[in-house]
């Protein structure tokens, strides 16, 4: 009746991170820290899992002197993410369901 729930993004980081990079083209490091309330370390490693599992994009580059990172959602993690709000949302109609 449930269905799973991706353990990728079923992370508060992880999600967050996703929820922003999915209606933006691409998102600096410096914005997903602000917007994220995490802190470098964790950020960079919630980063590296989502690039892992194939689901945003890193690019690494300069900008004057100072080292850039810039994220952007794949098209498998577009999938991904949407297939995941259905899914926790059925949780949510099925709450309804069984508190008649």
């Amino acid at each position: 009746m449930f269905k799973d729930l991706d353990p990728i993004l079923h992370s508060q980081v992880r999600l967050a991170i996703m929820s922003i990079l999915i209606g933006l083209e691409s998102a600096e490091f410096s914005f997903l820290l602000e917007n994220t309330n995490t802190t470098k370390g964790n950020l960079s490693f919630q980063l590296s899992r989502l690039k892992e599992a194939g689901y945003i994009r890193i690019k690494k580059s300069f900008r004057g002197n100072y080292p850039l990172t810039t994220c952007k959602i794949s098209p498998k993690g577009i999938t991904a993410y949407e297939k995941y709000v259905q899914a926790i949302s059925e949780y949510f109609q099925n709450q309804t369901h069984f508190n008649k």
